[in-house]
Order: C-alpha cells, then structure tokens, then sequence
C-alpha cells in the first residue's frame, strides 16, 4: 500500500514512505534525503540536495549496465553488480571492492555478510544514543527514520537512524548493531556513515595543523583512490579534526554547492572519502577500525556513535551557520547553550606555579575593577605540585598555597562579586602522587612493555569504572567545598600501550572506544551531580575540539597559542563547523609566549572578542592606558556578548595568504553587525579597500561607528550598498604614511571593529 503524500510544509520535517516502491524521502523544504529498497533487500541512496518535490517514484535513478569486470548477484543477469550501485550501508565480499561500512568476523572467520532491508519505525524528535553525545530534538523540532538491515545466517541486526532537523539543512546519522543470533560475533569495522555521491567532482577540505596552530583549512581535489584524515591518538587530536568539507569546484563563502561533514566523537576516527573508477565518491566517517573490535555476543547492542552530514547551495558561510544553530540548539545543552557565558581572567600565564592566595586575590581584584565576571584557578592548587612531575592524581588542596582551603579563596573572590572556578585534568596521573603509589595499575599500561610519558605525566584507565568512580569521588569532593561554577577541564596526552589489564585478550580491541566512554561517563555525572556548572573543555588548547566534547562543554579553549595573529588563522579555521560561543579566547601578555610577538593590546582584544571572552595575564603589571583598554573591552563585550554568541556569523577575508583578515556577525534581528577587520603585515602605498558585507537587511539603514580611524565613521547606509557596492575600510596604509594622511598612521597587526546599527 503506498502512503499518503502530504503537502511538505517548509522548515517541518517530513518522512515520507512510498511502501510498494520502497523508497523514503525525509525533506524539510531545505534539502531531500531519497533512499530505496531494490529488489535484492539493499538499501541504495537515490539523492542528497537541495529539496525536491515528493513524487510517486524515484526508481529511475537506478542505472544497471553490464561491465565486464564485475562481479554479479544474480546467476543470468550480467548488470546487477553492488560494485557500480549506491549503497547506503554497504559489506565487503559480496562483489563491491570499495571500503565497507561494517566487518564482523564470525567464528569460521568469516567476515562476510549480507545485509538485506528488515523493515523501519518514524520516530517523533530524536532518539538519545546511550553513552554517547548526540544531537537531540523534541517532537516537531526533528523526525527519525529507522532502517533496520538484517543478515539471516548470524541474526545480525543493523540499524540505521535519519534525523532530518525543522529548520537546518543537516541529517543525523548513526548505526547500531545487535546480536539476536546464538554465536559470539566481533565487530572489527562500524561506520557511523556512509553515502555514495554520484559523481567526484568536489574538492576536499580538511582541517588540519599541530599543538598552537589548530584547524588551518587544507583542500585538495578528488581524486581516484581514498583521501583520509584520521586520528590513532584516542582524541580527536591537534593535528587532524573530525570534520570535512566537499565542495563544487570555486565555491566560495557566498556561492556554490558545499557538503559538510562532521563526528559526534572525540577518540579514534576515520574520516574519508573513496573514488572509484566510474567516478561514484563513498563518503565515511566513524571509528577508526586500526586496532579496533568489539565483542558482540549473543543478545548484545553496540552503538555506533553519530555523524552529521549538510548540505548548502549558497557557500562556506551559508553551511557554517547550519552547524552553528544546529550545534547551540541541538548539541549543546541547557543551562549553558544559549547562556551567555561570563568575562573571565586565569591566573596561568600570570603566575605559573608560582602563586599564593594573597597574589591570586590581587590578580582577581586588578580584574573585577575592570568588570571581570569570573575568576579561575589553573594548574598548581592541588597535592604536591610544584612543577609538571608532581601531584597530578591528588585532587586535594594545597595547604602550602592555600592555606584555608579552596573554601577559603573561593570566599575572597565571591566576595569582590567575581564567581569562581578551577582547573582539572582528571584523565592524567604523575608517578609522584599518592593515587599512583596506591594504584600503579590503574596506569594505562601493557604488561612486560615500557612505559612512555607525555610532559611527565601518564593517563588513568578510563575503561576501569573502578578509576572512574575514585576520580568523580574526587572531583565531586572538591567541587563540593567551595561555591565553583566553573572546571576548565584540560587533557594533555595521547594515549599509548594501548592496553585494558582488567579485560581479557578478546576485548582489547574495546580499549580506545571503552576509554572515551569513561570520560563521556565521568562528565554525565559531574553534570548531573552539579547541573549548573559550566565545563570548559581543553586538550593542550585545541587537541580535542570536537562536537563530541560540545556536548559536555559548551565552550572549548580553542588553542594554547594565544598570539593574536595566529589566533585569526585558528578561530578562522575553526568557525567552518563550531559556533563562536564554543570558542575560548583571551587577550594574553606580550611579548606573546608561544610566538614572542608583540601585538597592540587593542588588536588582542579585538580578536579574542569573537568568542569566549576573557584575560590570561595579570593585569597589575599593565600600564594605565592599556588598561583603559581592557575596561573598554569588558564594557563593549557585555554589550554586545548576546549578539556575538547567538548571532550568525560570516567569514569576509581569510588571513592564511592575505595580508588582511575580516569577519562578522550579525544579529538575528539583522538590526546589529559587528565586523572586525584586521591587518596582518602593512602594504606601503597600497590600494583603497571595500569590505563587502554579508546578512544584513537589504532595505534598513545603518549607522556605522568604528573604533579606530575610518572615513565612514558616523555615517549611514542602506545594507544593500553594504552588501553590493560593499563597506569602504582603507586605512592609512592606502597612502602616504604622515602628518597629511586623514587616517592618521598604520601599523603591522593594527584592527578596527565597526558596529552598524539599524534603527
């Protein structure tokens, strides 16, 4: 019987279901999403893009030709081949040669496998993945699809779950496998997703970099073969982000075709993308299977974890906001996701080890006269830490420091107004700590081996509940003797000897997606346990930036690299998939500590503004203009904090290769816009300059205000001039610098922030 076809209201999520023909069509008005059913049981994909109206069939998208090479299903019929068909969840073996979505080893040691179509349940809003962040949705907000895919011999049973979301051009993917047969199975590979486009012709853009240069774009064409970005390190990782765009040859921020790509996870994963020979380009994400498996026995589920996958028609900015408003709404969640999250100022780079409650006082005191909200302790207040060999473990107070506890300090700084908050780094242990002179086993550790540090520290066994549940015990203690509204929640090693000492053999390959698991567990339990609490999460700055961690932590210390310069490539490069009220960024001292660079407190301002706000110095040791300054930041933050972390934001000039950066964001009422607009390195005598702007209202007029010299300062236009015709930003530099020049004078790293209001 086929079902009805409703009228498709935009921006509602539909499911439509075309039973005799076997086909599905989840739409919203934004984009289409078309499977079918074939006559063999699997499930092919007919379409991604932009939506399109419901018909009675799209089986005409299904071609069949005979290739002499390929390997056929079916005995008398030269064309059926899964090697040249679009699948949406495809098994190696049964004649398609490409890279499989999933691999179980039965106990002949087979891995072959044959999926067929089992049958589906629409589900209102969005399912939640047990022990797992995921996007979530109430009923209207999203609609779920779930495909059921079932291998008669062992029982398995796949199931494939589509989120198609109100108002977003972004679906939901995640696949779960279970167990209903009688004999022990192991997965050995589980995509989260996979689609198969029908042509390559996309350039690949992946996000790359190391410790204190995070998520610098990289892009490529498509070309035959496998192009991959993954991480082995257990953490998303510094160098490479779980995240990929596949855009339409010279697309741009403001035009062209763009998929997008992104992991809910934060451990070991595989991100690629696989040219055939006819030109069919399988996209994947999900766990990274090197080193992976996982008991499945008799009765057992296993979640995969969950992708998300969009699609924009009208460029990079346009496909950034839909993860943006996707990420606030739907990952991150209540009290903190569309909260405005408070100025702060963190002692480390102020202080270091070397601190007592009287100096942290002052630090706090210097900082609430400028308006600073919050104040938080970093490394050094807990055990026997004096330096980085020392304490890490022993999650309690320093009595050498801190002499009356954190009690005692948290009561000075609520008292100057200012909330309190303290840094963690829960995952990691020192040899020198009573945790490891009483549990040398709960070391991540492979027996009989050596033993490697990072920064002299060595990781707990976070797939051990027994050192799960000592940690939380700790940390709750803590945060239970002092009013502490906040945890910077920092991580600063990659897992290796990779090894469980509590499990057996067979489920070794269970540690890395076992471990992530903990750390998912320990932060559910903190956050029950303390539901107002605001984590920031951190990993030597960027090392886990991740939707996974977004889930937890709604902001995330974007980099340990606070040089206002290379901060323009890192938050640049990160606003391609997080939202600016995910990023961490603070105006620090100069010369710069990781780049020796001095850069006008102004221009670290300006930049660390398009962000989480806050301050990494001591602001005693500053002179009084530049702390004239930092009152003018706070102030301009405050007034402006809602529009930058709710607004939408848009890249204008890109600073890898130009001498210039710019960006923006605008209100959602479209009647505020805030662009910074900065200069790298000074060109003499260069040329006159046009910013054009994006999102504003075409037919509202705007004040322009700027804080730095401008020729339109004070005056008014209409926002498609601004738009079209584009903002005049010269500056002094397109002259002759001098006493004649109108602008005054330019320097290398200056910046201005203009402000256009409607009326």
């Amino acid at each position: 019987m086929m079902a009805t076809q409703p009228q498709v209201q935009a921006h509602q999520p539909h499911i439509i279901v075309h039973e005799e023909q076997g086909q599905f069509h989840l739409t919203n008005g934004l984009i289409s999403y078309i499977m079918m059913v074939d006559k063999e049981g699997k499930l092919l994909n007919l379409y991604f893009g932009a939506a399109v109206a419901d018909r009675e069939s799209f089986g005409h998208l299904v071609e069949l030709q005979h290739r002499s090479t390929a390997t056929c299903r079916i005995e008398g019929d030269l064309t059926y081949s899964l090697d040249h068909l679009r699948q949406e969840y495809p098994e190696f073996g049964n004649g398609d040669y490409r890279r499989p979505a999933i691999s179980i080893r039965q106990p002949n040691g087979s891995t072959l496998i044959d999926l067929q179509y089992d049958g589906y349940e629409i589900v209102a809003g969005k399912p939640a993945l047990e022990g797992l962040p995921a996007s979530y949705a109430q009923e209207g907000e999203a609609a779920t699809l779930l495909i059921r895919l079932k291998d008669e011999p062992t029982g398995l049973i796949v199931t494939l779950s589509y989120s198609i979301f109100a108002d977003s051009t972004v679906i939901a993917r995640s696949a779960s496998a279970r167990n209903t047969g009688t004999d022990e199975l192991a997965i050995e590979r589980i995509m989260s997703l996979s689609i198969d486009m029908p042509d390559s012709d996309y350039d690949m853009t992946e996000f790359t970099g190391a410790w204190a240069r995070e998520r610098h774009p990289q892009t490529q064409h498509l070309h035959h073969g496998i192009q991959a970005l993954e991480s082995l390190r257990n953490a998303s990782s510094h160098y490479t982000n779980p995240a990929a765009l596949f855009s339409r040859p010279g697309c741009s921020e403001s035009q062209g075709e763009t998929l997008g790509l992104a992991f809910v996870y934060s451990g070991n994963f595989d991100l690629h993308a696989e040219v055939d020979s006819y030109g069919v380009t399988r996209l994947q994400v999900g766990i990274n299977d090197a080193g992976f498996s996982w008991q499945l026995h008799p009765g057992r589920s296993f979640q995969a974890p969950e992708a998300l996958l969009a699609w924009s028609e009208s460029g990079f900015n346009t496909l950034s906001r839909n993860f943006h408003r996707l990420t606030r709404n739907h990952i991150m969640r209540a009290p903190w996701k569309n909260r405005e999250r408070p100025v702060l100022i963190n002692n480390w780079e102020a202080t270091y080890f070397d601190f007592n409650e009287d100096k942290l006082v002052a630090i706090a005191s210097k900082a609430q006269e400028a308006g600073v909200e919050l104040f938080v302790l970093d490394d050094g207040w807990f055990g026997a830490r004096n330096d980085d060999t020392a304490g890490l473990g022993d999650w309690t107070p320093n009595a050498e420091r801190l002499p009356d506890g954190l009690a005692g300090l948290a009561n000075r700084i609520n008292a100057l107004g200012m909330q309190f908050g303290l840094w963690f780094e829960p995952e990691t242990i020192n040899k020198d700590s009573d945790l490891y002179r009483a549990h040398p086993d709960w070391t991540i550790h492979t027996p009989g081996r050596h033993m490697n540090h990072g920064r002299n520290e060595f990781l707990l066994n976070f797939a051990n509940p027994d050192v799960v549940n000592n940690i939380y015990e700790q940390m709750h203690r803590v945060l239970s003797s002092a009013n502490i509204s906040y945890v910077k929640w920092d991580m600063n090693r990659y897992v290796s000897e990779a090894f469980d000492v509590t499990r057996g053999p067979e489920a070794q390959g269970e540690f890395c997606h076992r471990y992530i698991l903990g750390v998912y567990s320990l932060m559910q339990r903190l956050l029950d346990a303390f539901p107002d609490m605001l984590i920031e999460g951190c990993a030597s700055g960027g090392g886990r930036f991740d939707l996974g961690m977004l889930y937890y932590t709604p902001q995330i210390w974007c980099s340990d690299d606070t040089d206002a310069i290379e901060r323009l490539k890192t938050q640049y490069g990160t606003s391609y998939f997080y939202p600016l009220s995910s990023m961490g960024a603070h105006v620090s001292v100069v010369p710069n500590h990781q780049t020796g660079r001095v850069t006008p407190i102004e221009t670290r301002g300006n930049v660390a503004l398009f962000g989480d706000f806050g301050y990494e110095l001591d602001l005693a040791k500053l002179e009084e203009r530049e702390m004239e300054a930092v009152r003018q930041q706070v102030a301009f933050y405050k007034q402006y904090r809602s529009v930058i972390q709710t607004g939408d934001f848009y890249r204008l000039r890109a600073p890898y290769s130009n001498s210039r950066c710019a960006w923006m964001v605008v209100s959602q009422d479209r009647k505020t816009a805030i662009i910074g607009d900065y200069l790298i390195l000074l060109e003499p005598n260069g040329p006159y300059t046009r910013l054009k702007l994006e999102g504003l209202d075409h037919e509202a007029s705007y004040r322009v205000s700027c804080t730095g010299p401008s020729t339109i300062d004070g005056k008014e236009f209409r926002g498609d001039e601004l738009m079209r015709v584009g903002m005049v930003d010269s500056d002094a530099a397109s002259g002759e610098l001098g006493g004649v020049n109108p602008l005054g004078t330019t320097h290398d790293f200056d910046s201005r922030l203009f402000i256009l209001q409607a009326e």
